[in-house]
């Protein structure tokens, strides 16, 4: 069973995949930009109490697959990465000020899927299972549209 998260008032395990791209879809992750961006993104995650499952740095775009702490939204999480990899990326490397001349290096968005152990099928079982049918007084509330 896969590990999962805690602290004295939560158990979880978000997990969540994520892909970003580079504006313009420029390939400019090459060499040592790209060796940096990966170093930059493992030591925000690692800032931020996030754990990287999986990810690979492209030449235009990244993808992540990591496991993050209930307290944090995934486009709060995506805008630390981007962010903070933008500014770092280019301040060391003046030659993608050329390119990006207006200071931003990330495209605008990102797109994210949540994964996880378990589907939609299994859960609805589970609530299925653990219905009281009754006379209303002890039967649980059934919330459907």
């Amino acid at each position: 069973m896969p590990k999962v998260r805690g602290n004295g008032h939560t158990v979880s395990r978000l997990s969540v995949h994520v892909v970003w791209s580079t504006k313009y879809r420029y390939s400019v992750l090459k060499g040592d930009i790209q060796i940096r961006c990966r170093t930059l993104l493992i030591q925000i995650c690692e800032a931020e109490d996030v754990v990287i499952l999986k990810g690979v740095v492209s030449k235009d775009h990244v993808h992540m697959h990591m496991e993050y702490r209930p307290s944090l939204s995934v486009s709060g999480l995506v805008k630390k990465l981007k962010g903070r990899s933008s500014r770092k990326l280019q301040q060391e490397f003046p030659e993608l000020k050329k390119r990006y001349w207006g200071r931003h290096f990330w495209a605008i968005g990102f797109g994210c899927w949540s994964t996880g152990n378990i589907t939609d099928e299994m859960v609805n079982a589970y609530l299925e299972h653990h219905r009281k049918p009754g006379d209303g007084a002890n039967s649980d509330f059934i919330i459907e549209k």
